[in-house]
């Protein structure tokens, strides 16, 4: 019988919790991750959007932008509940069982609501924390222009305001392999 997933947590009931991984390694990654995706919603058509972003520890929410107006922002403003995905992958990893085939991977999803940041010095600061992420031997005002007034009006910045989060990592040399097959040969496995 399958699982009542109804007034539950999006994190409740991992599959493999033997890779479940712990809020430290969760806020490790997501400062090093490079690239998320934030699931947004209109009506019942979902729509998944690739962005930079930044992981605000000190208050414990996830930052990105867009452009003032868009299909991200209306999403948002009519449905604020998103998610991002933030993933790396490592090898793929040959099995001689069909359904052990896997692949080497990282992985973070957040929950949570997206609000749009309108305090324009608290959206400046927000894009400095983003700038600085990517770009952190880079000072405003020596190596670029400050961001300007007129900037700020041209763009959404976005706080995901963080509720739940899960980490998972399957990072093992091999996938699992049957004695009841012949082995596969090494040159699979470079």
């Amino acid at each position: 019988m399958p699982r009542s997933y109804a007034d539950r947590s999006p994190t409740a009931f991992q599959r493999l919790p033997e890779y479940t991984r712990d809020d430290d390694w969760i806020r490790a990654f997501l400062r090093e991750a490079r690239v998320g995706h934030i699931a947004s919603t209109w009506d019942d058509q979902p729509f998944l959007t690739p962005s930079n972003f930044w992981y605000d520890e000190e208050h414990q929410r996830i930052i990105f932008h867009s452009n003032i107006s868009g299909r991200v922002r209306a999403n948002i403003e009519r449905n604020p509940k998103v998610c991002l995905e933030v993933s790396e992958m490592g090898k793929l990893l040959p099995s001689n069982i069909a359904l052990e085939f896997s692949l080497q991977y990282r992985s973070v999803m957040v929950f949570g609501n997206a609000q749009i940041i309108e305090e324009v010095e608290d959206k400046r600061a927000a894009l400095y924390g983003l700038i600085k992420k990517y770009f952190p031997a880079m000072e405003a005002g020596q190596e670029y222009r400050p961001i300007t007034d007129k900037e700020l009006r041209r763009t959404t910045v976005y706080a995901i305001e963080i509720e739940s989060w899960s980490g998972k990592e399957n990072w093992k040399d091999r996938a699992d392999q049957s004695d009841e097959w012949p082995a596969l040969d090494e040159k699979w496995f470079e």
